[in-house]
């Protein structure tokens, strides 16, 4: 497998039991586990599809949300395949906060939201119906274009 151009790096302050939490939850595959001479993750990555994420603890500037109220500064977009309906119920019943259920958006995916168990927002979609840009555009009185206006 090819290495992915960006990988999300998520900070957790417990990101043993989150390593195993985003596989039970939301369906991540492990990919990478370095540990320690403690048994500590040391660098950790997992793998959804052709994306990858990395998962560890707080250092310099990076901290979990817990640390800061909650507070968010990203969010993670998972494109998937399957029953999204089902992603969100196995989310939920794994103890994901679910802030938006399943709905159709505008763009033809389906979408729905979560906050893991330390508080970071996740957003999975799934293509349900091919709309163009023109047709959004139509629709919501939107421009889309590649560049910004001048």
């Amino acid at each position: 497998m090819a290495e992915p151009t960006f990988i999300s790096s998520i900070t957790y302050q417990e990101p043993k039991k989150m390593y195993r939490w985003l596989e039970d939850a939301f369906g991540f595959e492990p990919a990478m586990v370095i540990c320690d001479a403690d048994g500590d993750i040391a660098h950790a990555e997992m793998s959804f599809g052709d994306g990858r994420i990395m998962v560890g603890y707080p250092w310099d500037v990076t901290v979990s949300p817990l640390a800061v109220n909650g507070a968010n500064t990203q969010r993670v977009h998972v494109y998937m395949d399957g029953d999204i309906d089902a992603h969100c119920e196995r989310a939920r019943a794994a103890g994901a906060a679910i802030v938006a259920e399943p709905a159709d958006q505008f763009y033809g995916a389906r979408t729905y939201r979560a906050k893991d168990l330390e508080g970071h927002l996740w957003t999975f979609a799934q293509e349900v119906k091919v709309v163009t840009p023109q047709e959004w555009d139509a629709q919501m009185g939107l421009t889309s274009t590649t560049r910004l206006p001048e």
